[in-house]
This record gives structure tokens, sequence and C-alpha cells, in this order.
């Protein structure tokens, strides 16, 4: 068997590959998006509080080592009076 005039056609495989390829690239460059999820914002905003409690604790060292932080003894025992008032509260143990 002869096969005769292989191509003659003028149809190239490779070119309308190309075509099509070219087409569908066109096409989604216009609709690309990018949407930020919920859970990705939460994760950002947490590492911007670590960056300032990070900031308050390097501040705090400082007035450590310098004998400048005072504790008030009233302020200490006003909130372990409330933290345990919620404590027993929440448990129902009274």
């Amino acid at each position: 068997m002869k096969i005769h005039h292989i191509g003659s056609m003028n149809v190239n495989p490779y070119q309308r590959q190309l075509v099509k390829t070219e087409r569908l690239a066109a096409g989604k460059a216009n609709g690309d998006q990018v949407e930020i999820s919920k859970e990705a914002k939460e994760l950002q905003e947490a590492a911007s509080w670590e960056q300032a409690r990070q900031a308050k604790l390097e501040e705090l060292r400082r007035q450590i080592e310098n004998g400048a932080y005072q504790v008030d003894p009233r302020a200490v025992a006003k909130r372990m009076i409330d933290y345990y008032r919620i404590t027993d509260k929440g448990s129902g143990s009274r």
C-alpha cells in the first residue's frame, strides 16, 4: 500500500495545539483572582499581636533589670480575687 502526499493538506497538528493553548491562556489571564481565607487573615493578625507582645515583654525585662519595675500589691490581690471568683462560679463549688 502506498501513501502519497503526506502533510500536503496544510494541516499541522502542532500549530492547532499551539493556537488552542494560546486561546486558553488568553482566557485565563483576565479571570485570575486571589482570595485570602478567614483563617489566613486571623494568622496575620496573630502575628501582629505576637510582635506587640514581644515588645511589651522586652520593655518589662528592661524595667526589671534596671530596678524600675514596681508591683502594685493591691492590683495583684484584686486580680487574684477576681480570677478565683470567676473560677468558682464556673465550677459550681461553693
